[in-house]
């Protein structure tokens, strides 16, 4: 088969519910591709506790060698009770997904915030603040910044006292390589872009600043830019979110943003990912990771009863970037909200005393809307 009619990923399903979401995303990749003439070509690997439970690590080197081979990674959730008591640096979270961001240089999250006008009560805002729901997108920087500038160390001062030290790094190229992201993901929704930073304090965000503005002026000088203060930023997301349309920001900042933006959305059940790496794909389009932006909750694994809209939506992030399928894209995300607006099919996270299905009748559900 030519290349551009098998679309070959890697699938990571993880932890708890993960595989359970995932086997569900999958049947509906499947129905959505195959009219189209698409085969579906990937490979399954252990990763966060499965990883440790069958490899000894939370990151085999057999299933990064899976992914090197694929176009994409579908990315589920992993994490759990049962690995709490590892070492921090061994835990599922920190030793599955830095190092695959890191392996992978994936240096930009894409967060989409979508809450459904019907879902507004999922919201922790008031209804009257949101009549419309909630259509933004937060980008955050994945690879600089604080996180990971050096030196970063605690030390013992001569008087005997503990002092410890982070440090914040960017260079012009990583900012304007996230604003290029920014002003994509703009072109293709409203043309307006909102720059994050604390420019009246930190040398970082000066740059930032002046870097994005150059940026934009040059390279995009028909897509609306703005700037904000990060604290601003955080006040008016929980105010106004839809004032914003893409929103943009360094590594630290985008980490904190990004979750404010998921609780105002309501249901992590709902919420898609997408990170994408420096890298291109055999397609010459970007490799991505693609993942819910919930967790594995262990509570209700194994019941069939998670919602596995996030990890779908996930999937069409990933026809979307990483394989170039716009339409096929948008007409997964189309039958997922005509599934729980129209037709009123709800997980239990997104009921609201309405009756509830599982996790396979909710998948059901939303292939027949394809």
């Amino acid at each position: 088969m030519s290349n551009n009619t098998t679309l070959k990923f890697a699938v990571l399903p993880g932890d708890y519910i993960g595989p359970e979401v995932m086997t569900e995303a999958l049947r509906v990749l499947e129905h959505a591709t195959k009219p189209a003439g698409l085969a579906l070509s990937y490979k399954i690997a252990d990763v966060g506790g499965a990883g440790i439970d069958n490899h000894g690590k939370a990151l085999p080197e057999s299933t990064l060698e899976v992914c090197r081979e694929s176009d994409a990674i579908l990315f589920g959730s992993v994490g759990g009770p049962k690995w709490e008591k590892l070492p921090p640096k061994e835990q599922p979270e920190r030793a599955a997904l830095l190092p695959l961001r890191k392996a992978f240089n994936l240096f930009a999250n894409i967060r989409p915030g979508l809450l459904y006008s019907e879902l507004a009560d999922a919201s922790p805002l008031k209804s009257e603040r949101i009549p419309n729901g909630i259509d933004i997108v937060c980008i955050r920087e994945l690879t600089g910044g604080i996180y990971f500038g050096q030196p970063k160390q605690t030390i013992t001062l001569d008087n005997g006292e503990l002092q410890a030290c982070d440090t914040m790094v960017y260079k012009v190229s990583e900012i304007e390589r996230i604003a290029e992201t920014a002003a994509a993901t703009a072109k293709s929704r409203g043309k307006k872009v909102c720059s994050v930073d604390k420019a009246n304090v930190l040398e970082t965000s000066v740059l930032w600043r002046k870097t994005v503005t150059d940026y934009f002026a040059k390279n995009h000088p028909d897509i609306a830019l703005s700037h904000m203060y990060v604290d601003n930023a955080a006040m008016q997301l929980a105010r106004d979110p839809n004032q914003f349309d893409v929103l943009f920001t360094e590594n630290m900042f985008g980490d904190i943003l990004s979750d404010e933006m998921a609780v105002i959305c309501g249901s992590l059940g709902m919420l898609s990912s997408a990170s994408l790496g420096t890298g291109k794909n055999s397609l010459g389009l970007p490799f991505g990771l693609y993942e819910p932006a919930g967790g594995t909750a262990p509570d209700i694994a194994g019941k069939g009863l998670a919602n596995p809209c996030a990890q779908v939506l996930s999937a069409a992030l990933m026809l979307r970037h990483s394989f170039g399928q716009e339409a096929l894209a948008q007409k997964i995300e189309a039958a997922v909200r005509k599934t729980v607006t129209q037709d009123g099919i709800r997980t239990g996270d997104i009921a609201f005393g309405r009756p509830t299905v599982g996790t396979r009748q909710m998948a059901d559900a939303i292939i027949k809307n394809l």
